[in-house]
């Protein structure tokens, strides 16, 4: 009989642990007595826990991405907002085209440079703890943007804002894996990854009524846009502090804890285990099937961070004007919350992330190429094609990081391997995205970009293709060694 998961890719330490053989210096005593009893529980009792989870959990952390997304991309909404009148942020600070680009790109320099030490430190510090202080310091360096006077200034307050959101996103990714199993996680990431999305539907719509504020008590718009999407961050993370659960061994009580423990005895990442070491890290980074997921996720940060911060000026090229065209922005915001939902959930019912990633960053392909050979002036259909770019680009993200997580068994190993993974993805990857969409090219469409995003969504979806053919092969080469034994097999 065969199981669903692999420890670290070593198929002998996984048939060693599923018969209770544990190397003494991998285990604590907190976690021998995790494994020790055999807790049953019924369908109905799992699904009373997870509910009260979902309930505790979700909704706080899709809140907490949900303001550190939109503190993130409103400078995109900031760079246009009431430009008729020469009060938008690129103007009122005198920066040049590539410039304000290079005050974009330094936020992703400090993105990618704190991923990994952040992670170390949210299990060192607690996750709650550590998340709130991010939260509280991203949200006040964001309110520090409405101050910025000049180029210099902007760009070093970005940096900053860059290192401060920097371990959010794989800290959330992280901290998932404490509470849920493989097959569960794909669709909680996409629960906290759709946030994104309503963050940039929301920011549009917030930005369209902010801008109405221009010149209220002698601050432009887009200054005003920063004090009030800043200021929500430092009051939330009250919140985050005193009620966002670290652990279930820490946090249920009763019958409820032991069925926790029990069901993550496996899969789970565990509060009781050491931090990481020296040969932890060796071994995730010598582990170079993990290489493929990095690069895959390098490949879908190029559309998602273009997105992310030129959708409004996309959007004024296909004809829409100043806050109309931020509020413009909502419809492809939308389109891609409810497909991240609905693609997360079928794959991991299906156990088919590879295949699901694939298919949804081939339909955002195909709309990014629609797009850049629509003649320019097509606005309807181009902005049909702007909703189809987005909800792929966007949808096969939640299941390439469950991929990830569902494949890399222990603590230490699952935080470094998600803090690289976004890291190089969202720090490193997100950077060419910044130059892609270039202000001269708004009157032929952005040809430039939508190529660059095609492009990359399509090396998403044959490399997710590549990798599942080879986890497919690695399962059929583990179960005719397995001699009939049951073996723990990658999820696909």
């Amino acid at each position: 009989m065969a199981s669903d998961s692999i420890h670290d890719g070593d198929p002998e330490k996984a048939q060693a642990e599923q018969k209770g053989v544990l190397d003494s210096k991998d285990v604590t005593e907190q976690d021998t007595n995790e494994i020790a009893p055999a807790v049953t529980y019924t369908v109905a009792e799992e699904r009373a826990l997870l509910r009260r989870q979902d309930l505790t959990i979700l909704p706080l952390s899709a809140s907490i991405y949900f303001l550190c997304y939109l503190d993130r991309s409103n400078i995109g909404n900031a760079r246009i907002l009431n430009s008729s009148t020469g009060d938008d942020m690129q103007t009122s600070i005198g920066a040049t085209q590539r410039q304000f680009n290079i005050a974009l790109m330094v936020f992703l320099m400090g993105y990618a440079f704190f991923e990994v030490p952040s992670n170390v430190l949210l299990k060192k510090l607690r996750p709650s703890r550590w998340l709130a202080f991010l939260m509280f310091s991203w949200g006040a360096i964001t309110m520090g943007l409405a101050g910025v006077q000049d180029f210099p200034a902007t760009a070093g307050v970005r940096f900053l804002l860059g290192a401060a959101e920097a371990g959010l996103f794989p800290g959330l990714v992280y901290y998932l894996t404490f509470w849920y199993r493989a097959d569960e996680r794909s669709v909680r990431v996409a629960f906290i990854l759709a946030s994104a999305t309503l963050a940039g539907a929301f920011g549009g719509a917030i930005a369209y009524a902010i801008g109405h504020m221009n010149g209220a008590r002698g601050l432009a718009g887009w200054r005003w846009l920063f004090l009030i999407e800043g200021a929500p961050s430092c009051a939330s993370a009250v919140l985050v502090w005193f009620f966002l659960p670290d652990y279930p061994e820490e946090s249920l009580k009763g019958r409820q804890r032991d069925i926790a423990v029990e069901r993550l005895k496996v899969e789970g990442s565990k509060r009781g285990h050491r931090s990481m070491t020296w040969a932890d890290a060796k071994a995730t980074l010598t582990d170079w099937r993990l290489y493929g997921h990095y690069a895959i996720y390098f490949a879908i940060s190029v559309p998602f961070s273009s997105l992310s911060l030129f959708t409004p000026s996309i959007t004024a090229g296909l004809g829409y004007k100043d806050l109309q065209a931020q509020l413009m922005t909502v419809p492809p915001w939308a389109a891609a919350y409810v497909t991240q939902i609905i693609v997360s959930y079928s794959a991991d019912h299906f156990n088919a992330r590879g295949l699901h990633s694939a298919a949804l960053a081939l339909v955002g392909g195909i709309g990014f190429m629609a797009s850049a050979l629509l003649p320019p002036d097509a606005y309807l259909h181009r902005y049909g094609c702007l909703i189809v770019a987005t909800a792929g680009s966007f949808a096969c993200i939640p299941p390439l990081l469950g991929w990830l997580t569902s494949n890399v068994y222990s603590t230490a190993s699952v935080g470094l391997a998600i803090a690289i993974n976004v890291s190089f993805g969202a720090g490193v990857g997100q950077i060419p995205g910044v130059w892609i969409y270039k202000a001269e090219e708004s009157t032929r469409g952005f040809p430039t970009g939508h190529w660059a995003n095609a492009a990359m969504l399509f090396v998403v979806a044959a490399g997710a293709v590549g990798l599942r053919l080879l986890y497919g092969y690695r399962n059929r080469k583990l179960l005719r060694e397995s001699g009939g034994q049951e073996v723990r097999l990658y999820k696909l």
